[in-house]
């Protein structure tokens, strides 16, 4: 049974091999050039230092499969009950049902945090995997932008997603 749980320092190097190869082989991510440990350390200490979830789910003997964090849609304050969702997993990981139990303990976690809208920018249209898992757990197509980014020779969209959650926009949030 895989165990889904908070990301500890340990966990980076399988974390920074996981999206190395998504950033090699992928088209999730419009990035090009894989980040170091170093940095990926960084950019999770910047989301939980903003009180956000970076969880792993494990497999069998400890082994970490995947992982997903929220961070702010955008920095201004306006949207401060708005998350972007990332969800990554191993390349051995894949259609096993581990990302839908992934992305649900994330928009759990992000509903306890008093988030009320999640979004997914999906790179590639054709990313039927990562719009599968979203599209199962409630999140609908918001719009896509054509041909914004540049990745193998070729033009990728982005296709947005979103899910409100917890009470949504039907009531003021509860200011920090």
């Amino acid at each position: 049974m895989p165990l889904i749980r908070p990301s500890r320092d340990e966990d980076l190097p399988a974390i920074t091999r996981i999206y190395a190869h998504h950033v090699l082989h992928g088209t999730g991510t419009f990035e090009t050039t894989p980040p170091t440990e170093a940095e990926m350390a960084q950019r999770r200490a910047d989301v939980l230092g903003k009180q956000l979830p970076w969880l792993v789910i494990e497999g069998e003997d400890e082994v970490v499969l995947g992982y997903a964090y929220g961070n702010w849609f955008k920095p201004r304050p306006a949207y401060r009950f708005s998350v972007e969702d990332s969800i990554y997993l191993a390349p051995e990981a894949g259609g096993k049902g581990l990302g839908r139990l992934l992305l649900a303990e994330l928009v759990a976690a992000l509903e306890r945090r008093g988030v009320r809208k999640v979004m997914a920018v999906i790179g590639d249209s054709a990313n039927a995997g990562s719009i599968g898992v979203h599209k199962a757990l409630g999140f609908s197509h918001a719009g896509a932008i054509k041909a914004c980014g540049w990745k193998f020779g070729r033009w990728l969209d982005i296709v947005l997603m979103e899910k409100a959650i917890g009470e949504g926009d039907t009531s003021a949030p509860k200011e920090d």
